[in-house]
Order: structure tokens, then sequence, then C-alpha cells
């Protein structure tokens, strides 16, 4: 099994560059399937996430290929509407290519998703969804099991946020007869990314970002180019990394709003940020004191970096309560971290942490999801000695060349096995 060593007390300093977003990249090709022909996009990710959607993509009867960063995806009529169980259990957000197959072809049977062990994750809403469209929906054998003549637009309210239900939805509905509204839709940046895709295909859908978005539903769509937008969470990643070794990185080719909430944290911890069009910078800074933060769904602070946060709150000067209000198992890095001297409360949706600057020895550690195996690599930058992360491979579902982007900033780090 491969595993990543890091040395730590190497401080990071330097420019590094994001990647295309993984959360963005899987929707855009599942997307694809709404509109037989050739589709092109760029700045694609090289990841294992990637890998599972083309290998689904390919069960449904479509050609991909790969130059780099450029990927295309050539579409057919699929001989079986069915997304097997042995593809979907990989990743989660295979779900999503329940709305474009049901939109385009009036049905589809895919299996109940996998994943990141962090939570239940229930698709409830994306049901609820299609079913307001005018699906009929059937749960059997482990499986969706979808059909609808034609799909009818619908005013639709989600009880709760939902960013995967949000897609589904305003895929579905990008070729529903009328015209269907979202309320209390999802506001990420990867909803937008997916909207500018969609319309660039011939879809009619205005106010995404905002909480309602309007999707006025047209009889076909056609192939389209597209750039795939920067991994936030990536650069995020790295921003805290030159953090947590009081170096100074500047991550580029990324939109600073996108990560606010992270570097209005790191502010309050007393870190000098500098930020440009395109570049977020973290400045050197020998000690940090302890702040609290609460995940919630966009623009305040993401789950999907509260691990890495919690890492550098664990060598910072005072306490510190990270709430987890997304998924209700988001703490398993807890004790791999207390492994490495963390002093860590946990508790079901709360963690206190007891901040301990220079606190943080080397240890053997396991990743338990993809978060969690960032948030160790970054505890091992700044542990004395060495730190071995196994079960590497969930930090290649969403991280492109991880260690290669550290090790030019500096970075001691190695993979094994």
């Amino acid at each position: 099994m491969e595993k990543m060593v890091v040395q730590g007390g190497h401080q990071l300093n330097g420019e590094v560059s994001a990647s295309g977003a993984k959360n963005s990249a899987l929707i855009l090709l599942f997307a694809s399937l709404l509109a037989e022909g050739k589709h092109r996009f760029s700045n694609v990710p090289q990841l294992m996430d990637v890998d599972s959607a083309a290998n689904l993509l390919h069960s449904l009867g479509c050609e991909t290929k790969r130059d780099g960063s450029n990927f295309e995806v050539l579409v057919r009529r699929p001989k079986s509407m069915e997304a097997h169980y042995d593809l979907v259990r990989k990743m989660r957000a295979s779900i999503l290519c329940l709305g474009p197959l049901l939109a385009k072809y009036g049905e589809a049977v895919v299996s109940l998703p996998g994943g990141c062990a962090i939570g239940t994750r229930p698709i409830d809403l994306h049901l609820e969804g299609m079913k307001a469209l005018g699906a009929e929906i059937i749960l059997e054998d482990g499986y969706v099991k979808a059909k609808a003549k034609k799909l009818k637009a619908a005013t639709f309210l989600f009880e709760t946020v939902t960013v995967g239900g949000t897609e589904n939805i305003m895929m579905a509905a990008s070729l529903a007869e009328g015209t269907t509204v979202m309320e209390n839709a999802a506001k990420e940046p990867e909803i937008v990314d997916l909207a500018n895709y969609l319309n660039k295909m011939g879809a009619k859908i205005k106010g995404a970002g905002t909480s309602v978005i309007t999707i006025e539903g047209v009889s076909e769509l056609k192939p389209a180019n597209h750039t795939v937008m920067a991994d936030r969470i990536e650069a995020g990643t790295l921003v805290i990394a030159g953090a947590i070794t009081g170096g100074e990185v500047t991550v580029k080719d990324i939109r600073p709003e996108w990560i606010d909430s992270l570097t209005f944290k790191l502010k309050e911890a007393g870190f000098k940020i500098s930020i440009t069009d395109n570049s977020v910078t973290v400045h050197k800074n020998k000690s940090w004191r302890a702040v609290d933060i609460n995940t919630a769904p966009y623009p305040l602070f993401p789950t999907d970096l509260q691990a890495q946060f919690m890492s550098l709150m664990t060598v910072a000067e005072g306490t510190s309560v990270i709430g987890e209000t997304v998924f209700e198992n988001r703490f398993m890095h807890v004790q791999e971290l207390c492994r490495m001297g963390a002093d860590i409360t946990p508790k079901t949706r709360v963690a206190v942490i007891r901040g301990k600057p220079g606190g943080l020895s080397g240890a053997p550690v396991m990743a338990t999801d993809l978060r969690a195996s960032a948030c160790l690599v970054l505890a091992g930058l700044a542990a004395r000695g060495e730190t071995s992360v196994g079960r590497i491979y969930h930090l290649d579902r969403g991280y492109e060349k991880l260690e290669a982007k550290l090790a030019k900033l500096g970075a001691s780090v190695k993979r094994l096995g």
C-alpha cells in the first residue's frame, strides 16, 4: 500500500498554481450526457475520481480522450441506461448522471452511491426534485430506477442546501418542458461553472450563484467547449500549508473571493494575507492564535477545508472550537492527529483543539478520507521528525500531484510502496 512520508520542519516558500477543480470537472463530465456529440474540456485535473467518471461514461457508451489537461468526451446514445454498482461505489458524484440520463433519454438506473465515509449524505433531495419534475422513482435492489416520458417544469424548495441536488436537478430541468424554479439552491462556484457550461450548450439558466435559480427548459442541447474552474479547496489547502510552516506561499490561478472565508479566518489568527486578481499569498509568521470556525454551505467556511484548518489550530496559541454542521462523521482525522501529539477533544459535531505551538511530532498515521489525508500531510509538515501517511489513495482522488507542488515549495515529501 502506498504511503507518503513527510519530513517536518521545512518552511514552505514560493509560488504554485491551483489545478482544475475536482468538484467541477466531475459534474461537467456527467453533464456532457445531455448532448450527443463531442465535448471538449480544458484544465481537467489528473485524478482518480476523474478516471472513475471516465470509466462510468465508457460504460454508458461514451468515448473519452485525454491529452494533458485537455479532455474530450464523445457522447453516443447508451445501449444501457444503467450505472453499475461496481463503478458508482467508488465515487459519490456518480449519482449526478441520474439527471442527464433521465432528461435526455427518459430513464436511468443508477446504483446508490459510495465515496468517502464522512457521513450518510442522503440523496433524498435529488429524488424529491426529480419527482417534482414528473419522474417515477423506485428504490430497488440498491438502485435508483427512474422513468419519465417527458420531464415537466416545477417550482422546488430544497429543505436544506444541497450542492449535488442543485446540480442534478438543474441538469434535468434544462431539458424539461417549461420554466423550473429552484429555491434555497446551493451557491457554490461549482454551481456557477456548471450553469455557464450548460448555457454554452444552449440551456437558459439564470441566477446560478444565488439561492434562486431559474431554468427555462429547451428541446435540445449541443456539445460545447469549456475550461474547468480552478480548485478552491486545493488552493485553500496550499495556503494552509504555507501558514502551518510559517512560510510565504502564493497560490496563483485562483479567484480569491472563492476562499474569502478561509483568508478571513487566517487574518483573524494573525496572518498577513495579500490578494491580487488571481492569487492569494500568506506571509511568514512565527506564531498565530487560535480561532473558532463553523462549517456551512458557501460562502461560509467549507467543510472540505475543516480538517486542514484543524491541523493549523493544533499548533496555534490558545484553544479553538471547530463546529462541523455539514457532515455528521467528519472528525475521523482527530484520532490520527492525536497520535502526533495534538490535544483535541471531539464530540459528534464539535471539536475542542488546545493548541500547542511546536507540539506535533512525526508518527505513522492513516488517512480515512480525502480531506483527512491532506490534513495529515499538513500536520506532518509542521511536526518534528518523520510522518508516514498511509492510504494515500484517498489523496489521489482529489489532489493533483500534491507532493510535487509541496516539494516545489520546499517540503521534504516522497511516496513509498
